[in-house]
């Protein structure tokens, strides 16, 4: 079984690197359009990625087709490779990403919008960049907590975008995300390199996104209210998960000291 490990996590960490360097190569060689060929071929460049690590995503809901912010839960570094495939968008990614090796450099050539958090003025710059996007009918994604967690709960959400939305007049469309295996969480200032090695010795990793209904922004509301709106939606979409794996796989009961017993003896 290890070597097996071995051969799966090998397989998987070279095609990605292949896909990686294919993609950066042609970013480099061709560099897009405008925002909205950025998104795409960034989408087009994180599936082959998620494919040759043997990603596999289900999708449920409604997938939107028209310019919206999309808001997701943030469990993981796999969670654009499952999303953006599949609903192409311009992501914000936290700062640190973009010193990445390979990564942080595709990145840097597809659009995505690198934030550090920790600092006023580069918020400000970033949501001047969310709204010149939605303005110019480009969906932005945005994991609103600004870091990950476990994946059983929702952390509060930065309120910037939503009040972004509301003044552009764009949709907020919240994304449920959730791996089966709760292993992939990449969270607690985990190394990501001990983390990388586990999920590729993975014969596959199995996520489902659940797209759940646009929020149109209400007259008046502050942008912190609508972003509440949002957390709450995920918040008890995963709740009622949780829910139904715990009805599908019933807890059992530990077993009894006793558990074999004696033969009876038959007269």
């Amino acid at each position: 079984m290890f070597g097996l490990d071995i051969y799966r996590a090998t397989n998987h960490a070279g095609r990605g690197l292949f896909n990686a360097l294919a993609e950066l190569g042609a970013a480099r060689m061709a560099p897009p359009r405008d925002p909205r060929d950025a998104a795409h071929r960034l989408a087009g460049s994180l599936g082959a990625v998620a494919r040759a690590h043997d990603i596999a995503v289900t999708v449920q809901g409604d997938v939107p087709r028209s310019t919206a912010l999309i808001i997701a839960n943030h469990v993981s570094y796999l969670d654009p490779l499952a999303i953006l495939p599949m609903c192409p968008a311009a992501p914000v990614a936290k700062g640190e990403v973009e010193s990445w090796p390979i990564i942080g450099s595709i990145g840097a050539a597809l659009g995505v919008t690198f934030v550090k958090r920790a600092e006023p003025y580069a918020r400000v710059r970033t949501l001047r960049r969310i709204h010149s996007l939605l303005a110019a009918g480009v969906s932005v994604l945005n994991f609103a907590e600004g870091t990950t967690s476990e994946g059983d709960k929702v952390r509060p959400f930065f309120r910037g975008s939503f009040g972004i939305a509301q003044r552009v007049g764009v949709p907020v469309v919240p994304v449920v995300i959730r791996y089966r295996d709760p292993s992939m969480a990449w969270c607690n200032a985990a190394s990501f390199l001990p983390h990388y090695v586990k999920m590729t010795a993975q014969k596959r990793v199995e996520v489902t996104l659940t797209f759940l209904p646009p929020m149109q922004p209400r007259a008046g509301e502050p942008a912190e209210d609508m972003a509440a709106r949002a957390r709450n939606a995920i918040s008890l979409n995963l709740h009622r998960m949780r829910l139904t794996d715990a009805a599908v796989c019933p807890p059992l009961s530990p077993s009894r000291s006793d558990s074999v017993l004696p033969a009876r003896r038959v007269a």
